[in-house]
């Protein structure tokens, strides 16, 4: 898959400074695209999307450097961490970025956005947290994955962060604001990455083989963030006109080892 250089768009993609998030800015920006990257920092916009104000400066800061018009959203900015700000930032800081741009991406030339799930949105979740997160009631979000942390179950608050976005995201894309505004709206779900977030963790044997009989990838094992930029890419590019609403797992098959052939 691939973006014609032909028509340069602009792009604001969060994450920017690392992983998936860099490896994208550089694939788009390869193709002759203008992008904005936004991050905590080594970013065009810095910003904490864990917090209510580093989500309104995200926002404003883009309306500023773009002329109050977007043709593209790419939200990868995410933590894997085992503490309630995972959930702050893989869901509401999220939503809030995808949200707080609309109104530019309505403005914009074939208005795309997509964003990160995960594989690990369909492990069992805490359902606590999902349910919290679904409901906007941001709080209750935080105070659920602090009990799991108080449990000793902090590993479940990713996979939940990451099935409640994927199931705001079905939600969401066919709504009047998108769908029948013309704007795409979908995720990608990668399965294990090798980015600065998941090294450490990958490189613990231990910790590695329990990431791999979670997340069993028998296409070509782990994938590289440079290896996921060109499907998001796509998904925000002219070229996507009907996909909309779709969770695309890019997990080396994990999907279909977990799941099988039973997958609604």
């Amino acid at each position: 898959m691939s973006t014609p250089v032909s028509m340069p768009r602009t792009y604001l993609v969060t994450g920017a400074a690392s992983g998936i998030g860099k490896a994208t800015v550089a694939h788009l920006r390869e193709r002759g695209h203008t992008v904005i990257g936004a991050d905590l920092k080594d970013a065009d916009i810095s910003a904490d999307l864990a917090t209510p104000d580093g989500r309104d400066q995200l926002v404003n800061r883009a309306y500023e450097l773009t002329d109050g018009r977007l043709d593209a959203v790419i939200a990868c900015a995410g933590l894997a961490h085992f503490v309630p700000r995972t959930v702050q930032v893989n869901y509401f800081g999220v939503v809030a970025t995808v949200e707080g741009l609309r109104p530019l991406l309505a403005a914009g030339t074939d208005p795309r956005a997509v964003l990160l799930s995960s594989v690990a949105s369909i492990h069992p979740a805490d359902q606590a947290i999902v349910d919290a997160a679904l409901a906007g009631d941001e709080g209750a979000a935080v105070a659920a994955a602090q009990a799991a942390v108080d449990r000793g179950e902090g590993y479940a608050i990713y996979g939940a962060s990451k099935q409640a976005i994927a199931r705001w995201l079905r939600r969401t894309a066919i709504s009047d604001d998108w769908a029948t505004a013309g704007i795409p709206l979908n995720a990608v779900a990668p399965g294990t990455t090798v980015t600065p977030m998941t090294e450490p963790m990958l490189a613990d044997a231990e910790t590695r083989k329990a990431i791999d009989a979670g997340i069993p990838m028998p296409l070509h094992g782990h994938a590289r963030p440079e290896q996921v930029a060109p499907l998001l890419a796509w998904l925000t590019s002219p070229e996507n006109t009907h996909v909309t609403g779709q969770v695309v797992f890019l997990d080396g098959g994990a999907d279909a080892v977990l799941r099988g052939d039973n997958t609604w």
